[in-house]
């Protein structure tokens, strides 16, 4: 063998080596194919929404479709598993929101994931406050008089959300435990449902999807006691917060959130990142997805990760002092 042979051979395995330990032989140029985006709720609802508004903005962007697949079941439990399960090639990515994310780790059993060890952060994606009402036709008109009427007949009062266990139904035992009173929570298979009979005053109140529930405190059918956010909404500015009515430091947000299967090399997350940073600030982005509700917001991975970890240290300790059980 000759020597420009060998040095060849010397430059080949080189380079070879390099293209290994950079992944880009192993993974080729990412994207190459269509990327999987698995929204863990049915379709229709501002989950599915906000994300097929992010898809085709990240579809633009790369080069490859992101193909929105739904697959609800188990309180969003089913995609979210499906989503940290899924090989950690970078042509899978999954919304997460506050119950598989944070809620079930602590109130279901025998999870078959840990959002902590199993997700690799991408960023955050949107936020929205929930809305505590009562019937306009109620003799309650503010916060004060709730906790008030509360304390007065301990129990006798009931407050509707969506379902057990969802962050409606921890708002409302947040409630209780920060304003000292009890009240009987009603669940109902859905938030639909639990606003109709709000509506018809078959409950004294209810924590409820602020975009859905906005038409009817405007035409007067419902009366707001507060949104549940920190701040207030830029969806509706003129509502005060809980915080702001009389509990000062209440705070609860649902929220969507971009996440990847543990081990997706660093590179891709980072251009995912980027990219949805990118396309949440795109003004018609930006409107398309606060007409539906929600809050556009972007962070960093890491902060992500951090954000996700004191989310489910703060609703353990509600579930655990609530007695919240599964079901």
């Amino acid at each position: 063998m000759g020597f420009l042979t060998v040095l060849r051979c010397r430059v080949a395995l080189a380079l070879l080596g390099a293209l290994i330990a950079s992944g880009v032989f192993a993974q080729g140029a990412w994207p190459s194919k269509p990327i999987k985006f698995i929204v863990p709720f049915p379709p229709g609802g501002g989950a599915d929404a906000t994300a097929r508004i992010v898809a085709l903005e990240l579809s633009k962007a790369l080069g490859q479709q992101f193909v929105v697949e739904n697959r609800g079941g188990g309180g969003g439990t089913i995609g979210v598993a499906a989503g940290m399960k899924s090989p950690p090639d970078g042509y899978t990515v999954f919304l997460g929101t506050p119950g598989p994310m944070v809620v079930s780790p602590t109130l279901v059993p025998d999870l078959p994931y840990d959002p902590t060890r199993d997700m690799a952060p991408v960023s955050k994606l949107a936020t929205t406050s929930l809305l505590l009402a009562v019937p306009g036709s109620s003799s309650v008109r503010s916060l004060q008089d709730l906790i008030a009427a509360a304390k007065a007949r301990p129990g006798s009062l009931s407050y509707a959300t969506g379902g057990n266990g969802t962050s409606h139904h921890l708002a409302g035992e947040l409630l209780k435990q920060m304003a000292g009173i009890d009240m009987t929570h009603v669940p109902y298979k859905g938030t639909a449902p639990a606003t109709t009979d709000t509506l018809a005053g078959q409950v004294s109140a209810g924590v409820l999807d602020l975009h859905s529930s906005l038409p009817h405190v405007r035409s007067g059918k419902l009366r707001s006691l507060g949104t549940t956010g920190g701040k207030r909404t830029a969806f509706a500015p003129d509502i005060a917060t809980l915080a702001e009515s009389g509990l000062p430091g209440f705070d609860v947000m649902t929220w969507f959130i971009v996440g990847a299967p543990a081990g997706v090399p660093r590179d891709i997350i980072m251009r995912l990142n980027a990219e949805l940073a990118r396309a949440l600030a795109i003004p018609d982005v930006r409107e398309r997805i606060l007409a539906s509700g929600n809050e556009p917001v972007s962070s960093s991975p890491e902060e992500l990760g951090a954000f996700i970890r004191d989310e489910i240290a703060k609703w353990a300790k509600v579930i655990k002092a609530s007695g919240v059980k599964a079901g």
